[in-house]
């Protein structure tokens, strides 16, 4: 397959990944293009900053449309708990109706730090775990002693208002002082 080239290549991509309804891994756009996992990273940079909905998850890139942006609701829900509950703390959120989207934690020394999770089922949660593993990877909230936030969407407040329930029952979330 012949290489290609810079702004046909980014528009080939963003075709593939408006098409598709999961996300996909940088290396299978990668084998797609012809060309490195390093340059699907600084497409998906320069697509990003055209304000195309491209988000990174640990499943891949996801292209979220209009639709998926406008029926959901947000809230921002602090947690606590070790490193050996994250597995059971993403399939409640799951298991209730949610998706958890990020994890946030605050750095003492870099700030705010983000990183996307985008995990919404249970077959999510176990691939997330399963590479967290198979990498030796760290999680966010370790370097917070387990203090950390998520961003969960779900399709009411309802459910939001469930989850939140759910975690408190279980002790994970953060207890007003």
């Amino acid at each position: 397959m012949k290489k290609m080239l810079g702004e046909e290549r980014r528009l080939q991509l963003l075709a593939q990944l408006k098409n598709s309804s999961a996300p996909i891994t940088g290396t299978d756009l990668a084998k797609f293009a012809n060309v490195s996992r390093q340059v699907i990273v600084n497409d998906m940079t320069l697509l990003k900053a055209r304000n195309e909905p491209i988000i990174a998850t640990s499943q891949g890139y996801l292209y979220m449309n209009q639709e998926q942006l406008h029926h959901t609701v947000e809230r921002t829900i602090p947690c606590f708990h070790t490193s050996k509950d994250t597995e059971d703390e993403l399939m409640t959120i799951v298991d209730c109706g949610g998706t958890v989207k990020n994890v946030i934690v605050e750095h003492s020394i870099y700030g705010e730090i983000i990183a996307s999770i985008m995990v919404s089922n249970r077959h999510e949660v176990k691939k997330f775990i399963q590479r967290v593993t198979e990498t030796q990877a760290s999680y966010l909230s370790e370097l917070t002693g387990g203090t950390h936030l998520h961003v969960i969407s779900a399709p009411s407040v309802e459910i939001l208002d469930l989850i939140e329930q759910t975690l408190y029952k279980k002790g994970y979330l953060v207890a007003d002082q």
